[in-house]
């Protein structure tokens, strides 16, 4: 009866032991929101090499996550819209690896009820626009390089009192497709995303456009991300930054719009 007993037991440690082998791991990765669409698509081809594991992603302002990171949150990968976040937390000591460049983003203007494609900055001062959305200057780097834009072409004085601000491009891009703005400064991987190119322009009687913003009139929109110390000796979070800079990533990278580091002309 011992004998048996012992042996009923081993076999249920060695069946617990195996289930945990094949459980897989986790992973959470904070992210700008410019990157809502594209690397959505990246974790699933991810998933698909690593059957058994799994990537949970968060979409938000950039800014935002870097103090979440400092402040704790466990997040094990940080993927910022402004290479100068990670590089912050890097010299505080909050990150595992090195800062990886990922890409470089563009800003455009976007709109359903104008013809986009013909938009310049300076239309925007035209009265018959009364709500423009950018994103937040304070922790959206797109929203940062919006208003450098708008400085820059000299009609910031004139469009400030029009400005509706999103707390991420992702939520800017939400104000003008649904018409709480007449016309948004977004991400040009957002304006390429599924969702906005199937958009209807009821006004155009087809689908809307989108105007590439001169990238001389801001500063570079040099992405970049970290493994943060939470995720030091995570295997699997080496593993995702490693196929990020793999060829199905970057191909990825590339249809949304996504200029590679060191490919801008």
């Amino acid at each position: 009866m011992p004998a048996a007993w012992l042996a009923r037991t081993l076999l249920f440690f060695l069946l617990l032991a195996g289930h945990a082998a094949h459980a897989g791991e986790k992973i959470t990765i904070a992210a700008a929101a410019d990157l809502k669409f594209a690397l959505d698509e990246i974790v699933v081809l991810f998933e698909k090499a690593h059957p058994a594991d799994r990537v949970e992603t968060i979409y938000g302002s950039s800014g935002k996550f870097q103090a979440q990171i400092r402040q704790g949150a466990p997040f094990d990968l940080y993927f910022s819209a402004d290479i100068a976040y990670p590089r912050a937390l890097k010299e505080e000591g909050f990150a595992a690896s090195e800062v990886q460049p990922y890409a470089v983003g563009r800003i455009v203007l976007w709109s359903p009820l104008r013809d986009a494609g013909k938009i310049t900055l300076t239309d925007l001062a035209d009265p018959t626009i009364q709500k423009i959305a950018i994103a937040n200057s304070k922790h959206a780097p797109y929203g940062k390089r919006a208003e450098e834009a708008l400085k820059a072409s000299g009609v910031w004085e004139k469009v400030e009192a029009k400005l509706v601000y999103g707390e991420n491009i992702a939520q800017t891009a939400q104000f003008v497709q649904t018409g709480n703005a007449q016309v948004g400064i977004i991400a040009l991987s957002l304006a390429l995303s599924p969702e906005l190119v199937k958009q209807a322009c009821p006004e155009l009687g087809r689908r809307c456009g989108y105007a590439l913003i001169p990238d001389k009139l801001h500063q570079p929109l040099e992405q970049g991300f970290i493994i943060t110390k939470h995720a030091a000796g995570n295997p699997l979070a080496q593993a995702f930054a490693s196929f990020m800079a793999g060829k199905e990533a970057r191909m990825v990278m590339t249809r949304y719009g996504f200029a590679l580091p060191g490919e801008v002309k």
